[in-house]
């Protein structure tokens, strides 16, 4: 299995967990973000669940290599939804959406690649 991949899917989970378990507990500086985006509070909770649910799959992706694929588009798919959300509301913050969304198409195109 390629190192590079392997690192960066490491870095990916880790990244979106985090993320996600920032969502499930609604941590306050992440909760300001989504203010500032028109994103209710509310709706936190679900968000996490789809980061989460890519992590799984990136971790999977040691076993099953289109499994990680996928989890790694869906994160791309996921993190240029919430580029627009913050661009659509004219919120023009360096916020971690542009960090993350670096971070999964990466490990998309290091996924493609093996």
């Amino acid at each position: 299995m390629d190192l590079a991949f392997v690192l960066l899917a490491l870095v990916t989970v880790c990244a979106n967990v985090f993320s996600a378990v920032c969502d499930f507990v609604r941590y306050e500086k992440v909760a300001v973000g989504m203010d500032a985006a028109g994103v209710p509070r509310s709706w936190m909770p679900a968000l996490g669940v789809p980061k989460a649910a890519a992590a799984l799959g990136l971790l999977a992706a040691f076993r099953i290599p289109p499994l990680g694929t996928a989890a790694a588009a869906g994160l791309v798919v996921f993190y240029l939804c919430a580029v627009a959300t913050h661009l659509r509301v004219r919120d023009y913050s360096f916020g971690f959406q542009y960090p993350f969304l670096v971070l999964a198409l990466a490990t998309l195109a290091l996924s493609l690649a093996r």
